[in-house]
């Protein structure tokens, strides 16, 4: 199992970010906006992680004045603007088609290392973004001519771009720091944009409070602090360490495409909690989504078998 660590978390990282779009989506239908979601799990995040490396590791927090410019951006593009454009997408469009549009970031990913950084990428590795992305489309049924929301589109767009520079920058970032730190700073620094865009006493704080119908799972209500810890924890936290913590073990490109699980499993979220049926295509693209990361892993093995 150690032999495939860093896929194993990059799975769980996928798991659970494809769990939060249920509650995410029930606080947007609510009074909370998309950067106000983003606002309320960045700080909440930031604050638990903060607290818990000053009692356990305060040193991990030391930085110097040359890592500033970076931290500063990996918070502000990897944290503020993956979030709140991925809320604000799905806040105007389908949840399935803001993922598809979201995940081809693998593709700019391997883009930008072919042309950008001038590196080797194995033609398996494109066939396998190939697939992946086929699958996604077919999870998503674009070819029932579903209209998109233009502004949701771009959007999302962006978002993919956004999440593309997280995986690059988290990959540089935790060759020279912990996980757990770089993930803090990352949560601190979008807590102070989100500070200075949104300031905090015009927090509609009501929310917290608020009994939010769980639409589509039960006739019952859970009040919003429940569903904003779940955010922040199973939905933020874990899964972002996950990601920080498995791209030690594999390359960002790899990492990207692994969390293209991520709209397949949202898909069956959707059916067992919402009672959202699958129809067999959508089924059939998730098992091409699964072959394209199958060969993106062996296209790895064969790259690190050559290397060594």
């Amino acid at each position: 199992m150690r032999k495939f660590k860093g896929e194993l978390l990059l799975f769980a990282s996928a798991f659970l970010f494809a769990a939060s779009g249920i509650p995410a989506k029930l606080l947007l239908a609510q009074d909370l906006s998309a950067f106000r979601l983003t606002q309320v799990r960045c700080l909440g995040a930031f604050v638990l992680l903060v607290t818990f490396l000053l009692i356990k590791n305060r040193r991990s927090l030391l930085m110097t004045k040359k890592e500033i410019p970076f931290l500063l951006a990996y918070g502000i593009i990897g944290f503020a603007l993956v979030q709140s454009a991925y809320f604000f997408a799905i806040s105007r469009m389908e949840l399935s088609i803001a993922l598809v549009v979201e995940f081809t970031a693998p593709i700019w990913i391997t883009f930008y290392v072919r042309y950008i950084q001038k590196r080797h990428v194995a033609s398996t590795m494109w066939w396998a973004i190939a697939l992946a992305f086929i699958g996604l489309t077919l999870v998503a049924q674009i070819y029932r001519g579903m209209t998109v929301d233009g502004l949701g589109f771009v959007v999302a767009l962006i978002d993919a771009f956004a999440l593309a520079a997280y995986f690059l920058m988290g990959e540089h970032g935790v060759k020279t720091r912990s996980s757990t730190s770089l993930t803090t700073y990352g949560f601190g620094v979008a807590t102070l944009f989100w500070f200075f865009v949104l300031p905090v006493w015009n927090f509609p704080f009501a929310i917290f409070t608020q009994q939010i119908p769980l639409s589509g799972i039960s006739d019952s209500t859970l009040p919003g602090w429940m569903l904003l810890t779940y955010m922040i924890l199973a939905g933020t936290i874990v899964p972002y360490l996950c990601v920080l913590n498995g791209i030690r073990f594999i390359s960002a490109s790899q990492a990207s495409l692994i969390g293209m699980l991520e709209p397949v499993i949202a898909g069956f979220f959707a059916w067992f909690a919402l009672s959202e049926q699958l129809a067999p295509i959508q089924i059939l693209g998730g098992a091409i989504v699964l072959a394209g990361i199958y060969l993106a892993e062996r296209s790895r093995q064969a790259s690190h078998n050559a290397i060594n």
